[in-house]
């Protein structure tokens, strides 16, 4: 069973930057494949960013550019690096994790509870 915990979320203005943080426990990162997605009000949830076990990485067109994903597997714990934020970057953003490359699909087996974001204009 995999644990996952977010945490870096809060309120920022436009243009400025966050760090997320997703602490995985009873599994190594290092073969997980793993992503972050968001969801806002009244919205789907959407995949943002996914990174495989080896190192590659995918990303939304809404935030390539902006938003990194990486991750120490020394440490255990999935980042994203969100930068130039913008208004409609406001969302719950969430990490999950699974054995499967699911690339920016919501078919993650493991996934945390959540951590919010919000930008001002």
């Amino acid at each position: 069973q995999v644990q996952l915990v977010e945490s870096g979320g809060g309120s920022v203005q436009a243009g400025g930057s966050l760090r997320l943080s997703c602490a995985a426990s009873g599994y190594s990162t290092s073969s997980l494949y793993m992503g972050w997605f968001r969801q806002a009000p009244g919205k789907e949830r959407e995949g943002v960013a996914a990174i495989a076990s080896v190192g590659d990485t995918r990303y939304a067109d809404s935030v390539k550019g902006r938003f990194t994903i990486s991750k120490d597997n020394a440490k255990n714990t999935l980042y994203l690096q969100m930068n130039s934020l913008k208004p409609e970057d406001t969302a719950m953003y969430y990490c999950a994790a699974d054995r499967i490359w699911w690339e920016l699909l919501s078919r993650y087996n493991y996934w945390g509870q959540g951590t919010q974001v919000t930008v001002s204009p």
